[in-house]
């Protein structure tokens, strides 16, 4: 019987050595349920602190999830740290490419910030409940009149309980090398609120990460953190240049941080 429960344990190893694929589900099946683990942790400990549902939660969150990089194998690279040290309420955008992405954002989540996420969300189990603690806002992306009174409500919580919020404007995940249009909605919220846009870009994951491919590897993330982005004075006329500033401007930080990194003979600082 013994000899049993040993096979799985000398598989596991030998199939991670061999086979990119099991990897690649390995990997994703580990985030998951370990992500869905830490969750629940976290759950009793938000009720303690705060009682039910508060942004002050995500600190919390935050430091709870810190961690998984290192599991995965992921490392982050993090530039323009001085363009989030801004006072008030403000929206982060940044592109979307995987749920990956949400250990980019902790490692650099501003205090009192918490996300804008789709409503299916709220059914994930333990990480649902956990979204929910957090503060996190959720929309139905299928009813845009929905979405505009829910980013209505947004702006005025934003400016009454001096949060941020961030906010993915491809509206969906995104592997294809570039970014997608931006959708309107994070522009016409900062905007109502008068507050600045701060854009965040995710270097792709094209080196360690392939969907399609069934490839995950270890690999670096670099995260580059642009300067704000004033919406004072504006008014629901400029939205539609502001997003294309913020697309023009968050693309080329895309294309720039994303090109393959030259490779140095000399000792490496990391």
């Amino acid at each position: 019987m013994e000899v049993l429960w040993m096979v799985p344990l000398l598989l596991i190893p030998l199939l991670m050595w061999s086979s990119s694929t099991f990897v690649f589900y390995f990997k994703k099946c580990f985030y998951v349920a370990w992500m869905m683990c830490l969750a629940l942790m976290a759950i009793p400990l938000c009720i303690l602190k705060s009682g039910g549902r508060d942004v002050e939660n995500m600190r919390i969150i935050r430091s709870l999830v810190r961690h998984v990089k290192y599991l995965l194998g992921l490392r982050f690279e993090v530039s323009g740290w001085e363009h989030l040290q801004t006072e008030g309420p403000y929206v982060i955008i940044s592109n979307h490419q995987s749920s990956l992405d949400v250990l980019g954002l902790m490692e650099i989540l501003p205090d009192r910030c918490t996300m804008i996420a789709k409503k299916e969300l709220i059914y994930a189990g333990t990480v649902g409940l956990i979204c929910w603690l957090g503060g996190i806002v959720f929309i139905n992306r299928k009813k845009t009149s929905d979405a505009k009174s829910v980013m209505a409500e947004a702006a005025k919580t934003m400016l009454d309980e001096q949060i941020r919020l961030w906010v993915f404007p491809e509206g969906t995940r995104n592997q294809r090398g570039d970014l997608l249009p931006f959708k309107k909605g994070a522009f016409h919220l900062a905007v109502q609120a008068q507050v600045p846009i701060i854009p965040v870009v995710f270097s792709s994951y094209s080196n360690f990460y392939l969907r399609k491919e069934k490839e995950f590897k270890s690999g670096t993330i670099r995260l580059k953190i642009l300067p704000k982005i004033d919406t004072k004075g504006m008014t629901s006329d400029d939205v539609s240049s502001l997003s294309d500033k913020s697309f023009n401007v968050m693309r080329s930080a895309f294309l720039d941080i994303s090109a393959p990194v030259p490779q140095s003979n000399g000792p490496s600082r990391h």
